[in-house]
């Protein structure tokens, strides 16, 4: 039995909602996410959503304002740097490979197409943990070498 994360879901509208996820992994197709708020649970097929952000708190910090820099702790993985159809941006580490062997597209080693990949933030005082990148909500990734 796995546990429960918190999260944000973004969706690719611009709407975002809060709750529990459990067993979420990259080749999950759908979200089961429990609404943190009203207890509704959500069946959400991923790629409605732009991302899965697993968070620390539901209520965040909205006066602290996210580090978009890679500081000076060691390397946490690739960095890259991902910009999304709707022109917002992240940047963090992805741990392992980088998951594009074709243009944009996600693609596995067998040659199937992936859904996302999960990406660690470079702002660790940030409330996200971790962020799920759904793939087909990507404008660009910038490889970044150092």
């Amino acid at each position: 039995m796995g546990t429960e994360e918190r999260v944000a879901a973004r969706f690719n509208n611009g709407k975002v909602l809060k709750g529990y996820v459990k067993d979420f992994t990259a080749d999950s197709d759908m979200v089961f996410l429990d609404e943190a708020e009203s207890g509704m649970n959500h069946i959400i097929p991923i790629n409605e959503l732009k991302a899965l952000f697993f968070i620390r708190t539901f209520e965040g910090d909205r006066d602290y304002r996210e580090k978009k820099a890679f500081g000076v702790s060691p390397s946490k993985g690739r960095k890259v740097f991902i910009k999304f159809k709707d022109k917002e941006s992240l940047i963090g580490y992805i741990d392992g490979e980088v998951p594009f062997q074709k243009g944009f597209t996600l693609t596995k080693p067998d040659g199937t197409e992936d859904t996302g990949f999960f990406l660690s933030p470079s702002d660790t005082d940030s409330n996200n943990i971790k962020v799920f990148v759904v793939g087909s909500a990507i404008e660009n990734v910038t490889i970044m070498v150092v």
